[in-house]
């Protein structure tokens, strides 16, 4: 490999110091780092370490590892702490080898943690389970860095066998466990944090991510493509800098091409967080906690580092990874290489009386949607009926969904949902965190067949129908993800939100996102599975039909 120097402001994020310097790289490591006279660096910019997303699901990008990464290089970001329980949902261990495997062809450097909770709950259908025995069986493979996101949070509050038998293989082991915690205070987080697990990247308030941090926990301040709490817990960075990590979490391709984890950069700036705190959420802090083998600009370190022309703009002007320039002028030099299929998609086609839902007693509970947010709460609605159906009320903007287990078939369970804002037609996804069974919206039984249908055809997607037409991008790698080349991913997708928002009406700044979380039972207060309507909050299935003397 070609020895080269750079000269610039180097942002040294060990020392906490800034200054202008001579970096020599040859052999693809930091061979030498040499200060020197401002005179000799005027104009030429900053060295700065690699970026970090210090948790996300890459198949949310709809995108393979190695798709994923010539995207994400533009931005300098040079490694993630990816949890794969998105495929694993689908296909068990075998997908998480399948993600390991696809990233281990890109220069990028994934970092992969075992799925904690496959499936995330014993009230929908997964396509896999992993097991103690399987996760303890990643744990121990050297390429796995922790254990994922523990979202079972009654089973650490209540002692579950199953789940302390996995943060005990973790502790073992000597590996960091990960939280998902949205809302827990009190006596409860302080047990949940008793139990070993260390961050949480889903604090939605301030006060929340105070209490938390003050716990010692690693607080991850989220900017995806539907939850974005950057505004809400960016003041933490000069409260408890030590404690902060940038992630996105769930990110779509149409965002990825614009930016990513130098976005966050730049707010905080912005903000007035002092450079230094903000750039070691972005990396140094990661790399530390989940000790990650990711160069920080110190002699002998890997070459992972990138140029930006300062540190208010923050335009990523290079970007090197073990020694190797992976993106220049916004352009990625990352090559696309094949990819492997893996699936399990066994729904056959439906029709709209699949879709009939008969009057009962009682008025409809709703699912309200929160723009920017994972939770909903719930309200209630007189159903409207038409020939002894109960169908989607446009008029309120209360529309029919649907989960449809797509492992097996079986009839849609069925609900309703307010905020999407759609006029006609409807939306359908097989990406449904997190068993990603089948889920569709619509305005009409017919329009919601139709979608589906789409997918049937194609092992898995997201489409979209109106009177105008359809559109469909499929997705058949575990029918959430494409091998295709991520630029062209990246423009079919926004061609498909563009169709929601302006053709179909949807108010929703991410509404194919958005539609992903509704399944998500973990998530409270109010969601669908493929078996019926779930209270997040008192962890049951409750009826569609809320009569008054109901509970």
């Amino acid at each position: 490999m070609a020895e080269f120097e750079i000269c610039g402001q180097l942002v040294d994020v060990v020392a906490g110091e800034i200054y202008p310097a001579r970096v020599r790289v040859a052999d693809g490591r930091i061979a030498a780092v040499e200060r020197v006279a401002d005179s000799d660096v005027a104009g030429k910019g900053y060295i700065v370490p690699g970026l970090v997303d210090a948790h996300i699901h890459i198949e949310s990008s709809m995108l393979v590892p190695t798709e994923f990464a010539r995207l994400a290089v533009r931005h300098g970001t040079v490694a993630t702490v990816s949890d794969p329980h998105e495929i694993a949902n689908v296909a068990g261990i075998e997908g998480v080898r399948y993600m390991i495997d696809n990233a281990a062809a890109s220069p990028m450097k994934f970092h992969f943690t075992a799925p904690s909770c496959v499936p995330a709950t014993p009230f929908e259908t997964a396509g896999a389970e992993l097991d103690v025995a399987a996760v303890t069986e990643l744990l121990s493979d050297d390429t796995i860095v922790g254990l994922s996101e523990m979202m079972n949070v009654p089973g650490v509050l209540n002692h579950d066998a199953g789940v302390m038998a996995k943060l005990a293989a973790a502790k073992q082991l000597n590996k960091p466990v990960d939280g998902h915690a949205p809302g827990l205070r009190g006596d409860a987080i302080r047990h949940y944090v008793g139990a070993g697990i260390a961050t949480d990247h889903e604090c939605f308030g301030l006060d929340e991510a105070r209490e938390k941090a003050g716990l010692g926990m690693q607080v991850l301040i989220r900017e995806g493509s539907a939850a974005r709490n950057f505004e809400a817990l960016w003041p933490l960075l000069n409260e408890y800098p030590e404690l902060c990590m940038f992630c996105s979490d769930d990110k779509h391709p149409d965002d990825l091409l614009h930016g990513h984890i130098d976005g966050m950069v730049r707010r905080a700036i912005a903000e007035g967080v002092a450079p230094m705190a903000a750039l070691r959420a972005a990396s140094l802090n990661p790399v530390r906690f989940y000790k990650l083998p990711v160069g920080l600009l110190q002699s002998g370190d890997a070459a992972d580092f990138m140029l930006v022309d300062d540190l208010e703009r923050f335009t990523v002007e290079r970007c090197w990874i073990d020694g190797a320039c992976v993106a220049e002028a916004g352009r990625s030099l990352v090559e696309s290489c094949e990819s492997g299929v893996i699936n399990r998609f066994e729904l056959g086609p439906v029709a709209a009386a699949d879709f009939r839902l008969s009057l009962q007693p009682g008025r409809l509970r709703v699912i309200d949607v929160c723009d920017g947010q994972l939770t909903t709460s719930q309200s209630l609605h007189a159903p409207l009926v038409a020939d002894g159906n109960v169908v989607s009320d446009v008029s309120a903007d209360v529309l029919k969904i649907a989960v449809i287990n797509r492992y097996g078939g079986g009839t849609p369970a069925l609900g309703f949902v307010r905020n999407f804002g759609l006029q006609s037609g409807a939306i359908a996804s097989s990406v449904a965190h997190d068993s990603h069974n089948v889920i569709v919206v619509g305005c009409s039984d017919e329009a919601m067949a139709q979608a589906v249908n789409l997918l049937v055809e194609q092992g898995g997607g997201v489409s979209a129908v109106s009177k105008h037409g359809e559109r469909l991008l499929a997705l058949p790698v575990g029918g959430i993800m494409s091998g295709d080349d991520a630029f062209l991913v990246a423009d079919a997708y926004a061609g498909l939100d563009h169709m929601v928002r302006e053709v179909l009406g949807s108010t929703l700044r991410a509404p194919y996102m958005t539609l992903s979380f509704m399944a998500l039972l973990v998530i409270p207060d109010i969601k669908l599975s493929d078996k019926g309507l779930f209270d997040g909050c008192r962890f049951r299935f409750v009826n569609l039909f809320k009569e008054d003397a109901d509970v």
